[in-house]
């Protein structure tokens, strides 16, 4: 009794279930691995929930793998259910993994599962597409839902006898399609299918690809199948289940293509009666938790308009397409805004299956089990945000837990972009399981049975192989947010001897922020940092005395990523704990990078603006400053590069010239003193200079310089800037200092 299906079809696997029911065979052979016959008992543990799938993987070399999933309206599950419930022998009976795996990649490409062939010349061709061509459809899949999956209560064994007999005219006229790899496999499974028959007799039935059903029917002798498998090259491998998902079954992988609608097709599945009135009330149900104006009239209308397409268009019944033009008309008004969220939560869906704790891991992915489960962190299909506070003791393990599978290479959680505060308690992750995660665990298994160990010996690798003090840094920092206290020994002599041996000053600026970063860290964390606060202090030395030589005499183009490595350099030193000496040094650095006339004046600017902003000159010595850089005697490109530099919207220098009347003056003088062949040539950089400003910035100055020096409006302080007096206030703004302790939770000083 041969049954061939289409993967992960639902109609097909109804008519399993129902010729088995029929049958009673003593054994049911499923397409698969044959490594999962040790597996077969785990399916009937009441733990398992598909969507699950079978992973065979090289034991030697655990990125070598390959998955076979299954849902539950897979023909492989229900055959699979149907022998443990009623006692039947079930095995596997396709070619083996360890032969799989170990084939050469170009030998096939692996996607011929029963849903596409090819011919001699290696064009592919799809079975199903020209059945459904030869019946007159230009759709595959509206041919197959009408034939298969809409089909009407009648003789179960059929569809099977019907798709046997026209894939044997397909293989007749297109062979084995070009793929060497299908003959193999069908030489292995017919000897299996021997054995089976041997055992068992007659009371056979057979569950795989209706492509291969044909082939396992040739009278072929044992010699000539064991010819064709003779001298295969074979892996080590190891095999288990891990949980799948619908959405992964909409990708082309394991059993055949892709299924557009998984959703759908479970659905179909579940509710063979009345499926149209139960997905319809599904999906009211979706729109109305979403705040959209659906009642029960609204579904009545649209299972109306959904029958009355299907009629229209010779349809047996309401396939996928009459209800979607049903649902987008009536619940959705037309919009296809509300019909792709349905589409995504319900047509696809995010459906995570679960496998038992007996079924076979790596020690890292039962370490790893445990630690989800301790820290109550699910696993989930769909993307969740989780919102830590490292003070408390459960978020922190939390947060280290990612942080020690992202250096694993296991991205479960990725940090939200803009939400994670640098050197602050809380953190921001973004959370979703993908069923490759379970091949990068077992990878990753490879450096330790738990997850702390496997993180350790990783980050020890790295430090070892790291050829840049950047590379070393990051690693640092990365230790420190995964707390792995006992590899910041080997990580710190790397990042020493790397940092001895570095005399690039770019290289040692572009370090520095990751270590000050990490230091912050350590604060919140707990984590002992001091010798990296030694590396860290050692480096703003050197970098105090190896910048200023490397600004000079530097182009344009030169200038423009200096900048940004002095911007981070600055914030750094910042947050550096007992660095007063080095941030006075650093203070002498930047009134030297200001002054200097062979800096370039991008530099110079930057340099001024920072200066001003941490009070370190006087108003009066910006406008210094300012004067001789845009005076007569200085080139007008640099005297635009330094006002990028010293005003540039990365520097919140709009709001300086709308509160500082007498640097906006400087600006304003100077720009009606550019010559006009001059004018042209600075053109491009004040336009990206001032156009980056806000618009209410841009307002502000466009109105100020619209009345001109000294015109100030009623009420002002100093003549030309309304509101404003000529110095700040130190003693009101020092008012506000008690109530920022307060909400910091810091000690205000004595």
């Amino acid at each position: 009794m041969l049954l061939g299906v289409r993967h992960h079809g639902p109609g097909s696997a109804r008519g399993v279930r129902a010729v088995l029911e029929a049958e009673r065979p003593a054994a049911v052979l499923i397409e698969g691995p044959a490594e999962a016959d040790a597996l077969v008992e785990l399916a009937a543990d009441p733990g398992m929930r598909p969507p699950v799938a079978l992973l065979a993987h090289a034991l030697d070399d655990p990125g070598r793998a390959a998955f076979w999933p299954m849902a539950e309206f897979s023909p492989e599950w229900v055959a699979l259910r149907w022998a443990l419930e009623r006692g039947a022998a079930v095995r596997f009976f396709d070619l083996p993994a360890a032969h799989t795996l170990a084939a050469d990649p170009t030998w096939d490409d692996g996607e011929n599962e029963g849903e596409e062939g090819a011919v001699g010349d290696g064009a592919r061709i799809d079975p199903v597409a020209e059945l459904a061509g030869v019946a007159g459809y230009e759709d595959a899949e509206r041919w197959w839902e009408d034939v298969v999956e809409l089909r009407g209560d009648g003789d179960p064994a059929a569809p099977f006898r019907a798709l046997a007999e026209a894939m044997g005219a397909l293989r007749e006229a297109y062979g084995h399609g070009g793929h060497p790899r299908d003959l193999v496999r069908e030489a292995y499974m017919r000897l299996r299918l021997r054995e089976a028959r041997k055992e068992f007799g007659d009371s056979v039935a057979v569950v795989c690809g209706a492509w291969h059903v044909p082939a396992l029917t040739l009278r072929t002798t044992v010699a000539a199948d064991r010819a064709l498998l003779k001298g295969l090259p074979k892996v080590r491998t190891g095999a288990t289940w891990v949980p799948w998902t619908h959405r992964r079954l909409a990708r082309r992988s394991g059993y055949g293509a892709g299924i557009d609608a998984p959703g759908w097709y479970a659905h179909l599945f579940t509710a063979p009666d009345r499926p149209v009135e139960r997905w319809t009330t599904r999906v009211a149900g979706l729109l109305r938790a979403e705040d959209h104006p659906v009642s029960p009239a609204h579904v009545v209308e649209a299972v109306r308009l959904a029958e009355t397409l299907a009629a229209l268009r010779g349809r047996p019944r309401p396939g996928l397409d009459e209800t979607t033009d049903a649902v987008r008309a009536v619940l959705c008004e037309g919009s296809d805004a509300p019909l792709a969220l349905v589409r995504d939560r319900l047509v696809v869906g995010d459906v995570l299956g679960e496998v038992p704790e007996g079924a076979p891991a790596v020690p890292l992915q039962r370490d790893l089990t445990r630690r989800q489960r301790s820290l109550r962190l699910k696993p989930e299909a769909e993307e969740r945000e989780l919102a830590l506070d490292l003070r408390k003791g459960t978020d922190g393990d939390r947060s280290r837990l990612l942080h020690r599978l992202r250096l694993l290479g296991v991205h479960w959680g990725e940090p939200a972009p803009g939400r994670t505060g640098t050197g602050t308690f809380r953190e921001t992750w973004r959370l979703r399981w993908e069923p490759e995660l379970h091949v990068r665990v077992a990878e990753a298994g490879v450096w330790g049975t738990t997850v702390e160990a496997a993180a350790t010996a990783r980050a020890e690798g790295r430090a070892l192989a790291a050829t840049t003090l950047g590379d070393i840094t990051a690693l640092a920092e990365d230790c420190l947010l995964a707390g792995l206290a006992d590899a910041l020994p080997a990580v710190m002599r790397a990042l020493a001897d790397r940092a001895a041996l570095d005399t690039d000053v770019v290289h040692l600026a572009r370090a520095l922020p990751a270590l000050a970063r990490a230091l912050r860290y350590g604060d919140v964390r707990g984590t002992d940092t001091a010798a990296l606060g030694e590396v860290a202090a050692g480096l703003a030395e050197r970098i105090c005395v190896g910048l200023p030589p490397a600004c000079a005499g530097l182009d344009a183009d030169a200038a423009a990523p200096l900048r940004e490595r002095i911007e981070e350099v600055h914030r750094a030193l910042g947050l550096l704990p007992d660095a007063e000496g080095t941030r006075e040094r650093w203070t002498g650095v930047l009134h030297r990078l200001a002054t200097h006339d062979r800096v370039p004046g991008l530099l110079r600017g930057r340099a001024a603006r920072l200066l001003l902003d941490e009070g370190r000159i006087p108003d009066d010595g910006a406008a210094l400053l300012m004067g001789r850089a845009l005076s007569p005697g200085a080139r007008p490109p640099d005297a635009a590069a330094w006002i990028d530099g010293f005003a540039g919207t990365a520097s919140g220098g709009g709001l300086l010239l709308v509160h500082d009347e007498r640097l906006r003056g400087l600006v304003d003088a100077w720009l009606a003193s550019v010559p006009a062949e001059a004018f042209t040539d600075v053109l491009p950089l004040l336009r990206r200079t001032f156009a980056a400003y806000e618009p209410g910035v841009r307002r502000a100055l466009g109105e100020l310089a619209a009345r001109g020096p000294g015109a100030g409006g009623p009420g002002a302080s100093t003549p030309g800037v309304p509101g404003f007096a000529p110095a700040p206030d130190r003693e009101r703004a020092d008012a506000v200092l008690p109530l920022l302790h307060l909400v910091l939770d810091t000690e205000a000083p004595a």
